[in-house]
């Protein structure tokens, strides 16, 4: 089979040309779009991360393409509703990084509680006193945790064991599991009203866009922490902006930013009227930034080298059995 990788690194070329022995594979540093799609219109498979856009126009350009593997959890880079109707599969990566992700929201929340990157900022400026330094322990404080799946599961675990109580919100509850682990589900009003520390774990569609608005906002207990290791359009920046100015939020910790699936276009982006909106949330997130209450990673909470090897091995796996008529991992 002849499979086109994106997005790939120097080590990962290896493992996959171990672990894939009598298939004729190309590897490409940069995402696939309509430019390199010259390059591989033979091609049966593509292999993608989340900045390779599969759309319409990309798909209509491989017409021997029938199978998309993605290396993340998230699809909604990839136009379903177009591979489908081409009988082209989809796979992706359902599970890779629960610990880790989970692990990267507890250095953040650390991060907040205990003003370590305020401290940080500080001490780079030659400023070695501790006034407004102040932290506050985690034990006792209420955990609200916003989409209670494999990830947000793991984040109850890691809080239990800081003495924490948990609240969670989740449409699909189990609640043998909320008696084990000592947690509550409760409505997503009741988990913005009573948590000291609010972390999402969400996938972002129709239903969560925006889900943290200038409304919800007005809900959330005063002083308390906003964590988002998800998606950045799950939570409105302008109404973020707003709640950390007027004190609602004490601080935030964000791993993603709303329009941050541009932030590498931004040249392009000032031709193209079309994502002047784009543009601007960009711009908002650069103020955000500024803020020594705000804590940001570059979108790395699944960033550890244990989480890559298991994003890979999967994908092969994907691919493996996908080549022996019994497909895993589908989406369509």
């Amino acid at each position: 089979m002849k499979i086109g990788f994106f997005e790939i690194k120097g080590w990962e070329k290896k493992y996959l040309r171990r672990k894939l022995k009598g298939h004729y594979l190309e590897f490409y540093k940069e995402p696939l779009d309509l430019e390199n799609t010259k390059k591989i219109r033979d091609f049966e498979a593509i292999s993608v991360f989340i900045y390779s856009k599969i759309n319409q126009q990309i798909i209509r350009k491989l017409s021997g393409l029938k199978l998309v593997v993605t290396r993340s959890t998230g699809f909604d880079h990839i136009d379903l509703k177009e591979c489908k109707s081409r009988k082209i599969a989809v796979c992706n990566v359902p599970f890779y990084g629960e610990n880790t992700v989970a692990e990267h929201t507890f250095a953040l929340i650390l991060s907040l509680s205990r003003n370590i990157h305020k401290s940080y900022m500080r001490t780079i400026r030659g400023d070695f006193s501790i006034d407004g330094l102040e932290g506050f322990d985690l034990k006792g404080k209420t955990l609200g945790v916003v989409g209670a799946g494999h990830i947000g599961l793991h984040l109850i675990k890691m809080a239990k064991g800081f003495g924490m109580n948990v609240l969670a919100y989740d449409p699909h509850q189990d609640r043998f599991l909320a008696e084990v682990l000592g947690f509550r589900y409760v409505l997503l009003k009741e988990v913005l009203r009573k948590s000291d520390i609010i972390s999402l774990h969400l996938p972002h569609n129709k239903s969560t866009h925006h889900l943290i608005d200038k409304d919800t906002i007005k809900l959330i207990k005063k002083g308390a922490i906003l964590i988002n290791t998800s998606r950045g359009g799950i939570v409105d920046t302008e109404a973020l902006i707003e709640a950390l100015d007027k004190k609602i939020l004490s601080g935030a910790g964000l791993d993603v930013l709303e329009g941050e699936e541009l932030i590498k276009e931004e040249k392009q982006l000032l031709y193209d009227p079309k994502k002047l909106q784009a543009l601007g949330n960009l711009v908002k997130d650069h103020i955000l930034l500024r803020k020594d209450n705000v804590v940001f990673t570059p979108h790395i909470a699944f960033y550890s080298q244990e989480a890559l090897e298991r994003i890979l091995e999967t994908t092969m796996q994907n691919i493996i059995n996908f080549l022996s008529g019994k497909p895993q991992n589908i989406l369509c």
